[in-house]
């Protein structure tokens, strides 16, 4: 959340707005309808003319109205064999040990039960064994070396309503639109980023790049042996046999799927929806103050609750006791200066979405926070953690919001709770074409049921 408005600059409090709307209670008034039309009153300033439907997200199911690259227009077609390549272990072809090969998928670190994120502080792809429920029990195989295993530097994004992401990661890198206009002497031959030139937007461009970085792949022998021939028939018909079956096609599959995965049965996306009662009234007190004094929405905004916009918050890098490869020198703590090499640009990161932020225990770029109250009482606080980012760095809003108690409670209660669809695991398959356990397949994550 945003911090733009100092405490002696604010209006009444939520405490005096809570206070009145108790009184009007008492004595038989609205209640619950008065503050639902402050919140709207709220909604309405947060995007004049626009109104609630600006922070409304469409249904799944309507894919003229989500966000998409024209380049990759979505179909029923591409997002039904994009959900099926998210998590099938098949496509682990480039495991750096035989006993990765077929293991793990892209929801090993983007899995439904995190929100689509990593269930643990670091994501693991190959070189990793176990699950548990969600992730957290994933841990490193001790056959392979610490260099060997597949993991990053920072803590994996979510998938989760990247539809509204023209560039993706914690630095922007992957997309050759949106911000990333002008950056092209930075799509270095022979990396991951030099699949900007393809031109897609970021959810593409990742999705295509990310086999590579990730150690999966599909070609047409594969995609014949594991029975998906004819879904990529079916979703590509346009595109010649000789590259139908290929990074490009298979990253276009997952990016169409993964542009789907949508929050829509949030408790606040449903008030949107004027389903009135969906929100409590201690998470109408902290919508109020997300999108009012607390001044959240000056950056989270939009259906996600995200924005193309990169701040400095002094947060901690993802280094030290615990982190598999922990390098304090690594380019991805420079955050969108790591990428654009620009000094203007060093330590700030992507502003991220607020959706099911309560299904994870590691949160921020470094995973320093272990929960949604954490990160808001360090935004109360505004006193940096890292001390590598210079005071003349730090975003301009970085300052003390001075909440009280009640409002940090408030403000908790709002995103952890009325920002949680419990009904992610609509976007998930029952079954794969290969048979294989999802989303991993090595022996110890095997569930029965699951394969």
């Amino acid at each position: 959340m945003n911090q733009n408005l100092r405490a002696s600059r604010r209006p009444a409090t939520l405490i005096a707005l809570v206070s009145a709307v108790a009184m009007l209670a008492a004595c038989g008034g609205g209640g619950d309808v008065d503050i639902d039309t402050a919140l709207l009153k709220q909604l309405e300033a947060a995007a004049p003319g626009a109104g609630v439907g600006y922070f409304t997200l469409p249904s799944a199911g309507d894919l003229a109205a989500i966000p998409q690259d024209p380049r990759n227009r979505l179909t029923a077609q591409k997002v039904s064999l994009g959900r099926l390549l998210f998590h099938e272990p098949a496509l682990a072809t480039g495991a750096r040990r035989p006993e990765g090969m077929d293991t793990y998928s892209c929801a090993s670190c983007h899995h439904v039960g995190a929100g689509f994120q990593a269930g643990r502080l670091q994501g693991i792809g190959d070189g990793g064994v176990g699950f548990g429920v969600k992730g957290e029990a994933r841990e490193r195989n001790p056959s392979y070396l610490e260099s060997e295993v597949d993991v990053a530097p920072i803590r994996t994004p979510t998938a989760l309503n990247s539809a509204y992401q023209t560039n993706m990661l914690w630095n922007g890198q992957f997309g050759a639109n949106g911000v990333n206009v002008g950056t092209e002497a930075q799509w270095t031959p022979g990396t991951p980023k030099q699949a900007n030139a393809l031109g897609y937007d970021g959810v593409e461009t990742q999705a295509i790049a990310g086999q590579t970085v990730h150690r999966l792949a599909l070609d047409a022998a594969t995609a014949e042996r594991l029975g998906y021939k004819a879904w990529f028939d079916t979703a590509f018909p346009e595109v010649p046999l000789p590259s139908r079956y290929s990074a490009e096609t298979t990253g276009l599959a997952i990016a169409a799927y993964e542009r789907t995965l949508l929050s829509t049965e949030a408790p606040f996306q449903r008030w949107l929806r004027a389903d009135y009662g969906a929100m409590t009234f201690k998470q109408k007190q902290g919508a109020v103050l997300f999108f009012g004094a607390a001044g959240c929405v000056a950056c989270h905004t939009g259906p996600a609750l995200n924005s193309m916009t990169f701040h400095a918050l002094g947060m901690s890098d993802l280094t030290g006791a615990g982190v598999i490869a922990s390098n304090d020198a690594a380019v991805e703590h420079k955050g969108r200066g790591g990428f654009t090499r620009q000094d203007s640009d060093m330590y700030k990161f992507k502003t991220p979405q607020l959706y099911n932020l309560k299904d994870v225990s590691a949160l921020g770029h470094g995973g320093s926070f272990a929960s949604v109250e954490a990160v808001i009482r360090y935004k109360n606080a505004a006193v940096p953690q890292n001390a590598k980012v210079p005071a003349t760095q730090l975003a301009a809003n970085f300052v003390p919001l001075k909440l009280s108690e009640a409002e940090i409670a408030a403000l908790v209660d709002f995103v952890e709770n009325a920002l949680r669809d419990p009904q992610l695991a609509r976007y998930v398959p029952s079954a794969l074409p290969s048979g294989f356990c999802f989303p991993n397949n090595d022996p110890a994550s095997r569930v029965p049921g699951m394969c």
